[in-house]
């Protein structure tokens, strides 16, 4: 009796043993993802949800997401990057722009009136990133995709349909070249990271801002601004973004545990992310409409005006790159060249 109770202990014992295995098992590697937005803007909810949620369930349960919101691991969005270079997050989602000059390969994407598809802007940005980015400019850092959002455009407190028309404004931009496109239009360019804006719009730091209309849900910019102008045709301008994780982390990684990851990034990934993003402009640019705010649409020969004041960003471009050892003008053809090929 005795012995078949020692027998029964034993049995118990690595039952639990077995189970605790097996927990452990199933929480093998939690990965902490940090982003600046909230969790209910577009990308949060519809890109890096949708990616750590497949990551988890492809790995079986072994790999775990905690996603962090907001800036919750401290820091200001412009230090993102270094996040994921040091290790401070495993995984950051950011705005490439957010460190003007680090980067300056994915600027070729930033150019006013360089885009007209995100997903064929995405797909060449990939493409462009594995053959010149991925071993140089972002050699520190294991990129799991690259995308741009819908056409960029402006919010502000007074109508606008032409260049002149800007003025005098104060304007939040989202990038180097954007704040090189507000200042030969005549506005000041204010650096500011997007969550910042509803507060910069509210006291009239800024006048207006320029972003998509995707993420203007969640900065309740519609209520914050009457006027809105977006273009026909090319964008005004996009920004890049990308997935990034610490490269120590990724490579700590077990085989299987890689290729869960590998199988759920890259260029389609790229694709999803960018398309998604421009997809969610359609109901954001609805709320506005509902609101009765003014939606100015620039086309035909107006957009002209537009692209005189912007080719010189081109050329002073161009000649930046030069001056890193950079062919901007090869850059730039090719990113054309693949769009092209994508949309065909």
């Amino acid at each position: 009796m005795i012995f078949r109770r020692t027998l029964m202990g034993m049995a118990g014992a690595a039952v639990a043993a077995t189970l605790m295995a097996t927990t452990a098992m199933a929480q093998e590697v939690t990965l902490r993802m940090h982003q600046f937005l909230p969790p209910q803007a577009n990308v949060p909810k519809l890109v890096l949800d949708v990616w750590a949620d497949n990551v988890e369930k492809d790995s079986g349960g072994r790999i775990k997401v905690e996603r962090y919101p907001s800036m919750q691991l401290g820091g200001k969005p412009p230090e993102l990057m270094d996040q994921a270079i040091d290790g401070v997050a495993d995984i950051v989602w950011t705005v490439v722009g957010y460190t003007p000059g680090r980067y300056p390969s994915t600027e070729v994407f930033e150019l006013p009136f360089m885009m007209t598809n995100a997903r064929a802007a995405s797909s060449a940005y990939w493409q462009m990133f594995e053959k010149h980015m991925k071993d140089g400019e972002f050699k520190d850092v294991h990129i799991l995709g690259t995308w741009v959002h819908g056409p960029g455009m402006i919010h502000v407190n007074k109508e606008v349909r032409t260049p002149a028309d800007m003025e005098g404004l104060k304007i939040r931009g989202g990038s180097r070249l954007v704040n090189s496109l507000l200042e030969k239009m005549g506005s000041t360019p204010v650096g500011m990271p997007v969550p910042a804006v509803p507060e910069g719009l509210s006291k009239g730091v800024i006048d207006g801002t320029t972003i998509p209309w995707e993420v203007t849900g969640a900065l309740k910019v519609p209520e914050l601004v009457d006027y809105h102008t977006e273009f026909e045709g090319n964008a005004l301008y996009v920004l890049t973004f990308v997935l990034a994780m610490n490269k120590d982390r990724y490579e700590s990684l077990p085989a299987d545990l890689q290729k869960v990851i590998d199988d759920n990034s890259g260029l389609e990934f790229s694709i999803f992310a960018g398309g998604t993003q421009s997809d969610a402009d359609g109901p954001s640019r609805q709320a506005a409409v509902d609101r009765g705010n003014t939606i100015v649409t620039v086309s035909g020969d107006d957009v002209q005006a537009w692209r005189d004041v912007a080719q010189p960003i081109y050329d002073e471009w161009i000649a930046d790159m030069k001056s890193k050892g950079i062919d901007g003008q090869a850059l730039i053809d090719e990113a054309r060249m693949l769009m092209d090929a994508y949309d065909k």
